[in-house]
């Protein structure tokens, strides 16, 4: 499933990045690490270290991909994937823009962030999504110009916990 959106590309050896510094709750940027981000364009480059001179170990090819950044070095990120994937992609590539990935199997979508609350939709597994907000168990995300309450355990792209909106 996962394969539909990205795609592998040659492997080379991997260099060994620099030595990251740094508090471990925020980057270089002055943003949280970790945190999730989308991808802001539908060709993005995953690299094996901090730089242009380090091998693509992945291309990306779907814009709004959500991705997690877990460290900073300059202008570089690195980032993990949804299938767990690591590497160091350029700041350019990444929007602040908040979407997320349905898990599992076919989910429902409620009018409330409640399960008593009315059906509105059921969304498919791998089916993207933009979050509007999050609080406590439930997002509200908007996909297609549909929207609809979630559980947030249902999503990959937002952290327990998190206030979003």
């Amino acid at each position: 499933m996962f394969l539909a959106v990205l795609a592998l590309a040659a492997a080379t050896p991997a260099a060994k990045p620099a030595p990251i510094d740094g508090d471990a709750t925020r980057g270089v940027s002055g943003l949280p690490v970790p945190r999730f981000v989308s991808l802001k364009s539908d060709r993005a480059y995953l690299r094996t270290g901090p730089g242009d001179r380090y091998p693509v170990s992945w291309v990306y090819v779907r814009k709004g991909l959500p991705v997690e950044v877990i460290r900073e070095y300059g202008i570089w990120r690195q980032i993990r994937d949804i299938g767990g994937s690591t590497g160091w992609m350029n700041k350019q590539l990444i929007a602040g823009t908040r979407t997320a990935v349905v898990t599992g199997q076919v989910r429902t979508m409620f009018a409330g962030a409640d399960l008593q609350s009315n059906p509105v939709w059921r969304i498919e597994p791998g089916a993207l999504v933009r979050v509007v907000l999050c609080d406590q168990a439930w997002c509200r995300v908007d996909r297609g110009g549909k929207s609809g309450y979630i559980l947030r355990s249902q999503l990959w792209g937002v952290q327990p916990g998190e206030t979003i909106g």
